[in-house]
């Protein structure tokens, strides 16, 4: 199984109460991405990955890393469940997302709180069902 990470994307808490949202690429050639997002505590923000990789690539993971701590799966999204995504241990109230086509997904933080930083990987899929 390949994967592929596709973004990054960057929460901070400002003492001001508001949080700005950084999108990086990893490959930009690969990837389209949300600009720069400041939002206020409290609220929601959403973010969008894209690639060019392929349909294969259908399967999409968002992860968050909060400071001084591990990087942790909050969501795997994919295009044969869609509106039902494994958030494992996370709550639905807490995080969403959508998943419409192979190279798109949507990922939302709902209620705005804590500093982290959140990756997309796209992974390729090369199952054959007998």
């Amino acid at each position: 199984s390949r994967l592929v990470f596709l973004c990054f994307l960057y929460l901070k808490l400002l003492i001001i109460n508001q949080t700005v949202i950084h999108t990086g690429l990893i490959d930009a050639n690969d990837v389209t991405q949300t600009p720069i997002l400041w939002k206020d505590q409290g609220n929601n923000a959403t973010m969008s990955c894209s690639h060019t990789k392929g349909a294969d690539y259908y399967q999409m993971y968002w992860y968050r890393q909060l400071p001084g701590q591990n990087m942790e799966l909050i969501v795997f999204t994919t295009t044969a469940k869609k509106g039902d995504h494994d958030f494992g241990k996370f709550s639905k109230d807490k995080f969403s997302a959508t998943k419409t086509e192979a190279q798109n997904g949507d990922f939302t933080v709902k209620n705005l709180d804590s500093s982290a930083v959140y990756f997309c990987a796209a992974s390729y899929h090369s199952a054959t069902c007998h």
